[in-house]
């Protein structure tokens, strides 16, 4: 049956790439196969190009390996968003196309401005890539797209070959750590005791700050292994990993930050948290002091009206509940609120990240005042950790989830991200216990006391 599909992908490139297109892209249905198995049938091939996308729906999974076209950008500025739509609207406007089309993924920086550190020198300022091959799962069927700039008929063919007929084996082996820390632990902590002195002198009304859980294990960490990991312990949250080179973004993000299809597009405002509770009782009872506490909904209504307020410049019929409701992971439960609005004409999926990053629960509000302060005080480089990352299709479609719940690999190392809103009467210890929560879903995936 390989061999079919292999014959009508090579039978339908050969008959288009005479023409004078930039890029072919080739869709043709398959069978099931499942993505994971995919996205580890390509460690051979396409070790560091390739990524692992699924939402928190799971209506729709995406696997890419191999690049065929890179979009880069350095800009320091909001400027960043438009360079990469601009490039995207010219490989598309270039393209023989095919069935779906191409699909690029990728992702941006938290602020391009933060003094960069040497774990995010291979992720810039934004970045994206059209894979060589997509492998797309919509609820149950399986579509295969190939897409060629330059490689030859006979290379295509062997890695379509290779790929299929590679057994998975990602849970051969499992690392397990052998090094713990917790990075410039008192440094952050002093931090959030600035930042409540600058919100309770009226400075800033809330800042975000987040700090970094950094691990070794006893041999390379099997990336693969850590997505099933996480598919299996975070089914309602956004899967994600982007290679680069010898590193990978990975993480399971319970937030969206925007999706778009068409006319309409949705949003979430997901802020103020707490920990699940050990029995039914517990978490009831947890549940319901979250619903009335006066910090996180203080923190969650300063989402929804930054949200309100971009939404309403861009949009008409925009329908926001009058109240939070919860939403309950493995190890942590939000307040959460749905926004819906019908997109004005123009206006483009890259506008709308470019105007909602970053959202008070991952930046703070005022936003400038709140970005500026954390590239002040906050002890790390976020990199694209709490930035957008996600897929935009040919017709301009698409959605972002904010990357958060995630963690930087390198070869045996793995540097985990959390943060926590600090708002005028937040006590450190009691945020630095917040973020152990939010380092559990990570944590736990590759194979540390994630339960405990």
């Amino acid at each position: 049956m390989v061999t079919l599909y292999q014959n009508k992908v090579i039978d339908q490139l050969r008959h288009v790439l005479g023409k004078k297109e930039h890029m072919v892209s080739i869709t043709i249905r398959m069978e099931q196969i499942d993505p994971l198995a995919f996205f580890s049938a390509g460690e051979t091939l396409f070790y560091g190009q390739r990524f692992y996308w699924s939402d928190c729906l799971h209506e729709r999974t995406f696997v890419g390996l191999g690049r065929a076209q890179v979009i880069k950008s350095n800009e320091k500025t909001k400027k960043r968003f438009r360079d990469v739509e601009r490039e995207w609207k010219q490989i598309v406007e270039g393209a023989f196309i095919e069935g779906q089309g191409p699909l690029m993924f990728g992702g941006f920086a938290f602020d391009p401005l933060k003094q960069s550190d040497e774990h995010w020198i291979e992720f810039p300022s934004a970045q994206f890539v059209v894979p060589t091959f997509l492998l797309t799962k919509q609820r149950d069927e399986i579509w295969l797209t190939v897409n060629v700039v330059h490689e030859s008929l006979n290379q295509i063919e062997e890695m379509i070959d290779s790929l299929f007929h590679t057994r998975d084996e990602s849970d051969s082996h499992r690392a397990h750590i052998v090094k713990k820390e917790e990075v410039a632990r008192d440094q952050w902590l002093r931090s959030v005791h600035y930042a409540t002195d600058l919100i309770r002198n009226d400075a800033i009304e809330k800042v975000v700050l987040a700090r970094k859980l950094f691990l070794s294990f006893s041999e390379r960490i099997d990336r693969s292994h850590v997505l099933r990991s996480l598919r299996e312990q975070q089914p309602m949250s956004y899967i994600f990993a982007f290679e680069n080179g010898s590193t990978c973004f990975i993480g399971a993000s319970p937030e969206q930050l925007v999706r778009k299809n068409g006319h309409m597009c949705e949003t979430a405002c997901l802020a103020g948290s707490i920990r699940r509770g050990h029995t039914v009782k517990e978490d009831e009872e947890l549940g319901r002091w979250l619903l009335q506490d006066d910090k996180n909904r203080r923190e969650h209504a300063f989402v929804v009206d930054m949200i309100k307020q971009a939404m309403n410049e861009v949009c008409t019929e925009v329908v926001i509940p009058n109240e939070p409701t919860l939403l309950k992971m493995r190890h942590i439960q939000h307040l959460y609120t749905p926004v819906q609005a019908k997109v004005k004409e123009g206006v483009s999926i890259f506008s709308l990240v470019e105007r909602l990053h970053p959202t008070p629960a991952l930046g703070g509000f005022p936003k400038e005042k709140a970005v500026q302060t954390i590239r002040e005080i906050e002890p790390l480089d976020r990199g694209w950790y709490a930035a957008p990352i996600g897929w935009v299709d040919a017709n301009g479609n698409g959605e972002f989830a904010v990357a958060i719940r995630s963690a930087l690999l390198e070869d045996n190392k793995a540097h985990l991200f959390a943060g926590c809103g600090i708002v005028a009467h937040s006590d450190p210890h009691n945020e630095y216990e917040e973020t152990n929560v939010k380092f559990k879903p990570m944590l736990s995936a590759l194979g540390g006391d994630g339960d405990e």
